[in-house]
């Protein structure tokens, strides 16, 4: 069996990487030549390179694979040129997808993102089911996967072989980049946290969401969607956690959103003129108005989706980023 991996260069595809081979599959990872591949130099892969706007490279790292797990994706709250959000997340998924039914593919998990799930107006948990449209979706980011996902579950009604999983936060080793959740800790590890604004978010392993792709491919239904996630949490709680596992003192202001809104605008504004990103991500802010909780009950209950506390789970990330020279 072998299984061509996008995204194998970041957090998330790298821990499906792992948990790949740990398995005994056989790995080819898509890749361009320029990208950051510390993630898997100690790793035994096959590379390809090619780029998802670039249909011939598809095709060619395709061939001879029997399962596609697609995790690449530009993931960003912020880009001074966002066509890149609608150029790599839809297009780039609509040609993959289409030279994976060219080439025979077998099977296809197509990693989304929590952000395409419905939150319900009374603030519950969201589900899988629950209603969402894209007048919804905050930010650029949070668009162009909403729009990549309604074009994967309409081939999906056409007969393409595809199962989508949408994680929540993950954190863990390995996130070099890091994501926006990654660099919240990083923030809290360097001092950087001398208030928030309250908000919620589903914590998650990594290496559970990466055993989550694999139970997928094993045991997910054709056109599903599965979330997978953890624990739902507050931000303080996050931060007492970190507090917990680092020592440093978790931040006791609590911010009003409406307090922080015009800063955010005017950091937006300082990056467009700049091309630096911004340290206060108007998305981030935006998206906090929400508390991002979710169940996860379908994930755990068909494909068996491992559950880590997020304990464990942040307790890997803080020794991680120190280990790495992050904070």
């Amino acid at each position: 069996m072998k299984a061509l991996v996008t995204g194998a260069t970041g957090f998330v595809g790298a821990a499906v990487v792992r948990a790949l081979i740990k398995a005994g599959v056989d790995v080819r990872v898509l890749s361009r030549r320029d990208s950051d591949v510390s993630n898997l130099q100690s790793l035994t892969v096959d590379y390809a390179y090619g780029d998802l706007r670039d249909n011939v490279s598809l095709r060619n790292a395709l061939t001879g694979c029997q399962q596609l797990y697609h995790v690449a994706a530009h993931y960003a709250l912020w880009a001074k040129d966002p066509s890149i959000f609608y150029d790599v997340n839809v297009a780039g998924t609509k040609n993959l997808l289409e030279a994976a039914r060219e080439v025979g593919t077998e099977r296809i998990v197509y990693c989304s993102t929590i952000g395409a799930i419905g939150l319900p107006p009374d603030g519950g948990p969201g589900t899988e089911d629950t209603p969402v449209s894209l007048s919804q979706m905050a930010g650029h980011y949070k668009r162009s996967k909403y729009l990549a996902e309604q074009e994967v579950l309409r081939m999906a009604k056409e007969g393409l072989p595809v199962v989508i999983v949408n994680p929540s936060a993950p954190v863990g080793e390995g996130d070099v980049k890091p994501t926006p959740t990654g660099q919240m800790i990083v923030d809290f590890m360097k001092g950087r946290m001398p208030a928030y604004i309250e908000t919620g978010m589903n914590i998650v392993d990594v290496d559970d969401v990466a055993a989550g792709h694999l139970l997928a491919m094993q045991k997910g239904r054709i056109g599903e969607r599965y979330i997978l996630g953890c624990k739902n949490l507050l931000l303080r709680e996050v931060f007492e956690i970190l507090s917990k596992l680092t020592g440093i003192k978790a931040p006791s202001i609590k911010l009003p959103r409406s307090a922080v809104l015009p800063l955010a605008y005017a950091n937006h504004w300082l990056a467009n003129l700049t091309g630096r990103p911004p340290r206060i991500p108007l998305e981030g802010v935006k998206m906090a108005k929400y508390k991002m909780h979710y169940d996860c009950s379908k994930a755990i209950r068909e494909l068996g989706i491992p559950q880590a506390p997020p304990e464990v789970a942040l307790g890997k990330a803080v020794r991680w980023f120190k280990s790495h020279g992050y904070a």
